[in-house]
């Protein structure tokens, strides 16, 4: 890429502490590591779209390295357009999702994957995209035990599916992680949200309007837009 940089410098040893260690098994993963194993499902990390779940996210090792790959392929096919750079960048972002039992480690990890959509895009932290990606952010790496699916304050996970629907519009659905998880009993093939249709346990928990930017923009202001019924 010759203007337009996907960087990011992670700002922590593999071990914060041995207390950590000791009290959560906290141990980071190497970027060597991140990247090989990232290699073995390389076509999918290289899709915009594809979904990825990190239950233990970390300050986001895996998940700032997934987002790299993603924008990569967002500037290989959209680079020349300006309008489809952008929101295919933010759909990248869309599709980023983790869970972190530490409050520290969630909020570094949104602050991360900030940063590496920042810098690829140029943004100021006045700008209607930021503000969008962090709002997304929010939503999407969830401060909670993945084991036991419940927020840190003891609500379900929830996740809100991102769609892109075109001409700068998204649209969010929302699916509780927990129901989500019995799509193994029911030998549905494909991705995480396919299939919706196929059973009762794919309605989603909540339905929202579809949205702009700037509009995903003030909804990190305010409470989250009307449901949809």
């Amino acid at each position: 890429m010759a203007e337009n940089t996907i960087s990011y410098n992670p700002r922590m040893s593999f071990i914060k502490s041995g207390q950590r260690v000791a009290d959560h098994g906290e141990v980071f993963t190497p970027a060597w590591m991140v990247d090989a194993m990232l290699d073995l499902v390389k076509g999918e990390t290289e899709r915009i779209d594809s979904r990825f779940l990190e239950p233990a996210c970390g300050s986001g090792n895996f998940l700032v390295h997934v987002l790299q790959r993603k924008l990569a392929a967002v500037e290989l096919k959209f680079g020349r357009s300006d309008f489809e750079r952008r929101h295919f960048a933010l759909l990248a972002v869309m599709c980023c999702y983790g869970i972190e039992l530490l409050a520290d480690n969630i909020a570094e990890c949104r602050s991360n994957m900030l940063e590496v959509l920042a810098g690829y895009l140029d943004l100021e932290e006045a700008d209607d995209l930021y503000r969008a990606a962090l709002y997304v952010l929010s939503q999407n790496l969830i401060h909670g035990d993945a084991l036991k699916m419940r927020t840190s304050d003891d609500q379900p996970v929830t996740f809100a599916e991102w769609g892109y629907l075109g001409k700068g519009k998204f649209q969010r659905r929302d699916f509780r992680l927990d129901t989500l998880t019995q799509m193994s009993a029911l030998g549905v093939e494909g991705t995480l949200f396919a299939h919706l249709s196929k059973h009762e346990i794919f309605t989603p928990a909540k339905t929202y309007p579809p949205a702009t930017v700037s509009e995903l923009a003030r909804a990190g202001l305010r409470d989250s837009p009307e449901e949809v019924a």
